[in-house]
């Protein structure tokens, strides 16, 4: 009998942080959705975990692919190609963070329902709505994946409390 083989860990990739071109930069499209690609995956989901994060764009680890993973108030999903098709007029401040920019959190403002249409990990279509924090990290991925970080989202005397204490912001 043939010995079953048990996928080890996957180890976590570091996180890119402010300053690094990668994070400023428009993802290119995922056109392949493989082996490959679900590995990517799984090193995403194993590095946002490892940095207690509820999501994770793929530009985040420094590749730039339109992908992001998140895992956010029990809605767990992987949008490849996400594209933001609703946001609801009515708004919620609240505090954001972002593992690419280490231990600093502001109020930032956010529509409190969001719909990302893309694909999930195989290609297929997926369609994902939510309101508070599900909605924040939709937006706050898709973001990204446009060269886009949640500190620029801010205004006002939180934008120059940000920039005080975030030098490359």
């Amino acid at each position: 009998m043939a010995k079953r083989q048990t996928k080890r860990p996957r180890k976590p990739a570091p996180i890119r942080q402010l300053g690094d071109p990668v994070l400023r930069t428009k993802a290119d499209p995922v056109t392949v959705f493989d082996d490959a690609l679900a590995d990517t995956v799984e090193l995403m989901f194993a590095s946002m975990y490892e940095a207690r994060g509820v999501g994770l764009a793929a530009n985040q680890i420094g590749l730039s692919q339109a992908l992001f993973v998140m895992d956010c108030e029990e809605v767990v999903a992987v949008v490849a190609n996400p594209r933001i098709t609703f946001l609801s007029e009515e708004t919620q401040t609240g505090g954001e963070g972002c593992l690419s920019v280490s231990g600093h959190t502001f109020p930032t403002t956010r529509a409190l329902r969001a719909t990302v249409v893309g694909q999930d990990q195989t290609g297929a279509p997926i369609e994902i709505t939510g309101e508070g924090e599900v909605a924040r990290c939709l937006q706050h991925e898709t973001d990204h994946l446009n060269g886009k970080v949640y500190l620029d989202r801010l205004s006002g005397d939180v934008r120059r409390q940000a920039r005080a204490e975030v030098e490359t912001v």
